[in-house]
């Protein structure tokens, strides 16, 4: 996720790279501006004949790409959104757990309430691994205990056999504590609340947008981006590669940023910064149980991982 700073300068807004998909989309935006050139320096002729386009399909069509990129973005951030959305209730089920292991639950010594909620701080990183689609990381390892990390070794869902496992560990540690079937209720609801939250988000990363509507897509921004020099050249002249390179990268930019946001578990800078949030979740269990918290992920080159 990109960091930007408070009440930025023009010069920031103007030439900063950062989120700025340049890097995704300079390529098509150079090539479009070496054919605007290329009509400019002929004057819109092709093989002695001239090309005469005028600005009425231009507009409609301009319009109508423009009501789909939008519709595009908006579902593509509504992707974006609700995957953040799904992180928040995996940050308020750990705490309410966490909290509950503490209060609920008094006859644990810190050893026992450690062993119960290191694995539960270990299914966030878990559930982003398995979301980038990496195995259990350096960070889940440190916070699994080995009978943990024996369970998933070799399992396809890794994140849905841990909480398999969570669940078995706080209805023991319940029982053995003398606790109600009140407070196991409690425990299960937030377990299922992190069930939930996976689920969720195992149906994003499932589904992307289909893919013929982005090919359709794809295919008419060329398309416009191609020909539009041939319009405006007769009337701006030796603008056109200006006026073609601004358009193009507005909607070059618009499509490559619907399409990383779209899925927003991935790296990319746009996307969300599953590594911040895990850690929120690690520190947040952690000031809970009065123990030492890692610090806060930072940016990096002003980008969130």
């Amino acid at each position: 996720m990109i960091t930007h700073p408070q009440n930025p300068s023009i010069g920031v807004l103007l030439f900063s790279l950062k989120g700025a998909v340049l890097q995704v989309i300079w390529k098509k935006v150079l090539f479009t501006i070496l054919i605007s050139s290329v009509v400019m320096a002929t004057h819109g002729t092709v093989y002695n004949y001239k090309v005469l386009l005028t600005a009425t399909p231009f507009t409609m069509w301009g319009l109508t790409l423009a009501i789909f990129l939008g519709f595009r973005n908006t579902v593509a951030y509504q992707r974006f959104w609700e995957a953040r959305t799904l992180w928040g209730e995996l940050l308020i089920a750990t705490r309410n757990l966490t909290r509950q292991a503490s209060s609920l639950l008094p006859e644990l010594n810190r050893a026992e309430r450690l062993e119960l909620v290191n694995p539960l701080v270990g299914f966030a990183y878990t559930m982003r691994d398995h979301l980038r689609g990496d195995p259990p990381g350096a960070d889940a390892r440190r916070l699994l205990d080995p009978a943990a990390l024996e369970a998933l070794d070799g399992v396809g869902n890794r994140p849905n056999r841990l909480l398999g496992l969570l669940g078995r560990r706080f209805m023991d540690a319940a029982r053995n504590a003398g606790a109600g079937e009140v407070i196991q209720t409690g425990f299960d609801a937030q377990l299922t609340r992190m069930s939930i939250a996976f689920g969720g988000c195992e149906r994003i990363k499932s589904t992307p947008i289909p893919y013929p509507y982005i090919l359709m897509l794809h295919r008419v921004v060329h398309i416009y981006c191609f020909l539009l020099p041939f319009c405006l050249v007769d009337s701006i002249g030796w603008f056109t590669p200006v006026a073609v390179g601004v358009l193009a990268y507005t909607f070059f930019g618009l499509d490559a940023l619907g399409d990383q946001i779209a899925d927003p578990f991935d790296t990319h800078p746009n996307d969300l910064p599953l590594n911040a949030l895990c850690r929120g979740i690690e520190i947040s269990a952690m000031e809970l149980l009065g123990e030492p918290a890692p610090a806060p992920e930072l940016p990096v080159d002003g980008v969130l991982l």
